[in-house]
């Protein structure tokens, strides 16, 4: 678990708790979440020493406009993110929140992630090439036919949830161990908007020249039903691939952290805490990835 890093005394008076996650710090209000999402940078599930300037404000800002977006598809748990609104809530400014900062509606968390795939990409990857070249491959319940390269798209999208894990790799699960874990009706909606959420985010990312490879989604429920929380199809939860150099064969270049990645099989590193730190040019290329698919998605230019 990371280190809580946003010193916020002047509101220990609001505050009835706070934990931080690897990226976000969250604090509980009483009657909603301030979700703040920082600027570090995990890789193989360790926390690098150094971050990427704005990147929090980034996934803070790019979720918010998802979220909007796609509003009709499922509640979400957003309250406020304009700093104006935050800062009336908590009845002062506080400089180290405006940007990145989200006041969010209460849920219970699903003990699952909801992943959609459109592409062989990643973990997919691994495990289909495992289960064998011959004949189709069935995986957590999803049959796939064989011959499939790396980058390729699937015939239609694919719900593959996972486990969370509080440390380590997620673990994929099949649709039905999922239904085990939270009850078959709440996991037939979370597939069913999932998929939908999925739909509509691929494109829209494609008017701006990108594909959405995959994603995951978070869900909680509270006293109406399914609600929409965490974050929404960022860099840090999705696989953005620019259209213009997609060709199945192999990993495709990523609007995320690969940069970060790449640089760190080159290091010679054993993938365990602590990591090394970011060389100033990666940091750049990462943070420029982050900006570029905030604005090519959304239309806008990255206020920091």
């Amino acid at each position: 678990m990371a280190l809580l890093s946003f010193p916020l005394s002047q509101l220990d008076s609001q505050v009835h708790g706070r934990r931080a996650g690897k990226v976000r710090e969250v604090i509980d209000l009483g009657d909603a979440f301030l979700i703040v999402s920082s600027d570090r940078l995990s890789a193989f599930d360790v926390v690098m020493p150094n971050g990427i300037p704005d990147k929090g404000k980034v996934l803070n800002q790019m979720s918010a406009y998802w979220f909007d977006l796609l509003k009709s598809v499922v509640r979400n748990h957003i309250i406020a993110t304009d700093d104006a609104t935050i800062a009336g809530r908590l009845g002062q400014e506080v400089p180290e929140l405006k940007g990145r900062t989200t006041l969010a509606k209460k849920a219970n968390p699903l003990p699952i992630e909801c992943v959609v795939r459109g592409y062989l990409a990643g973990s997919f990857t691994r495990e289909y090439r495992q289960a064998g070249e011959s004949g189709s491959v069935t995986l957590h319940g999803v049959t796939l036919p064989s011959g499939l390269e790396d980058g390729s798209p699937l015939s239609e999208p694919v719900f593959t949830p996972a486990t969370k894990a509080e440390s380590g790799h997620d673990e994929n699960i099949s649709f039905d161990r999922a239904a085990d874990l939270v009850g078959r009706e709440v996991a037939e909606e979370a597939r069913r908007v999932s998929l939908e959420l999925y739909r509509l985010a691929n494109l829209h990312a494609a008017q701006s020249g990108l594909i959405l490879a995959d994603t995951k989604f978070e869900f909680g429920l509270d006293d109406d039903g399914l609600l929409w929380i965490d974050e929404a199809l960022t860099p840090d939860s999705s696989r953005y691939w620019e259209v213009a150099t997609w060709a199945p064969g192999g990993p495709q270049p990523s609007f995320d952290k690969q940069f970060v990645r790449d640089w760190l099989e080159t290091t010679g590193w054993d993938k365990t805490p602590p990591g090394p730190v970011i060389p100033d040019d990666i940091v750049a290329k990462t943070r420029a990835k982050y900006v570029e698919a905030f604005e090519r998605v959304t239309g806008q230019t990255f206020q920091p």
